[in-house]
């Protein structure tokens, strides 16, 4: 499976798409309203089945709700009911139900066998419309699904899942290992001896949002000129969204050229947002792996994690001793065993790469991860 993501061309006709997404967002919120009764009234789950088929009688009395296909509507159900059990497999870890959204905010609407037809080119049949996208790539193999997305900016995209893809396996084998630590100073430490800093994109942007951010708050509710505020505060983070997405996509392929087997800590990232907060979503740590484990998969190469409990920084590499504590100040310290003096990152990324290269005939290396796209 491969996901492929196209932008419609601004059309006037796109009025229609947004209708249906409102209309999408109106079913979502009478399920989740249906789902809370439900349990009130009888203390149970609803269960996705009794849903679809009550929706199906509703949708045939209400044109509104006409602008979503049967189909839509069933994968509309289906998502809930996925919202549901990650509840109630994971609600002792934090995890919340699903909740109401607003119609205006409800972002994608799945299509799945019917519904939409590509028509050659760049021209794309929904409904009984035909609209114009993007085509920045051809689209080979089976088409599964096709999701309509819309951003805050109101703009329009199609996601498109194939199967089948005849793809030529690009592997250059270097048949070297590498082990990474990560840091809030330096986004990298490669146990090769090299670093790799952030470009902090957030930080770089961090007056122009707050400008944005003090317009908005100066404007009327419900005014255009609020709107015109909002507009511009989202297009200052999507463009630090998309520019930073950029760099973790060349870094990905950058590093996977070089090293056949990329070694990492297994962090608590969560964890560290509540300690140190802005400076860790900044760095999305946890974006960047997900796409280097893509483009690992592509290219035919590994990423291997070790636990997160392992004393990478407190442990000598070369010796093998290990400190009872160490500060977070402390950048460098001189082992008591060996008397080697050991920069704190570096020595991490050492310890990083024996440990996960030690595991690669066990298997912690992720053989499969979910589809996503450039």
């Amino acid at each position: 499976m491969k996901a492929l993501k196209f932008k419609l061309y601004a059309h006037k006709r796109n009025r229609y798409l947004k209708r249906s997404l409102n209309a999408a967002g109106v079913i979502y919120n009478h399920a989740i309203a249906l789902h809370k009764r439900y349990y009130r009234i009888w203390g149970q789950h609803l269960s996705c089945a009794k849903l679809q088929k009550h929706l199906a009688k509703l949708r045939k009395r209400n044109r509104f709700w006409q602008l979503v296909g049967s189909q839509a509507v069933q994968d509309i159900c289906q998502r809930i009911e996925k919202g549901y059990q990650r509840f109630f497999k994971d609600h002792k870890k934090g995890a919340r139900p699903p909740n109401f959204k607003k119609v205006k905010k409800y972002k994608s609407l799945t299509l799945k066998q019917a519904g939409y037809k590509f028509l050659g080119g760049n021209r794309l049949k929904i409904g009984k419309r035909v609209y114009q996208f993007w085509n920045s790539r051809a689209i080979e193999g089976i088409v599964k699904t096709l999701t309509i997305k819309r951003t805050p900016l109101g703009e329009l995209f199609v996601s498109v899942v194939v199967e089948n893809i005849a793809e030529p396996t690009i592997k250059a084998e270097t048949s070297r290992i590498a082990g990474f630590d990560f840091g809030l100073k330096t986004f990298l430490t490669c146990s090769e001896g090299f670093k790799i800093e952030s470009p902090q994109f957030l930080k770089q942007s961090l007056n122009k949002v707050r400008s944005a951010s003090k317009q908005l708050s100066k404007k009327l509710k419900g005014s255009q000129g609020r709107k015109k505020a909002r507009l511009d505060l989202v297009r200052q983070y999507e463009k630090i969204f998309n520019c930073r997405r950029d760099w973790f996509w060349k870094l990905a392929h950058q590093l996977t050229n070089r090293f056949d087997v990329l070694c990492f800590e297994s962090l608590n990232l969560k964890g560290m947002q509540g300690l140190w907060g802005r400076k860790v979503s900044e760095l999305a740590f946890g974006e960047f792996l997900q796409i280097l484990e893509w483009v690992a998969l592509k290219k035919g190469k590994s990423v291997v994690y070790i636990d997160r409990w392992y004393p990478s920084s407190k442990t000598c590499y070369h010796c093998g001793h290990v400190l009872e504590s160490l500060d977070l100040e402390v950048r460098r310290w001189r082992c008591p065993s060996c008397q080697v003096e050991n920069d704190r990152d570096g020595n991490a990324a050492l310890n990083i790469k024996r440990v996960g290269s030690s595991t690669l005939g066990v298997g912690d290396v992720r053989q499969a991860v979910p589809a996503i796209s450039a």
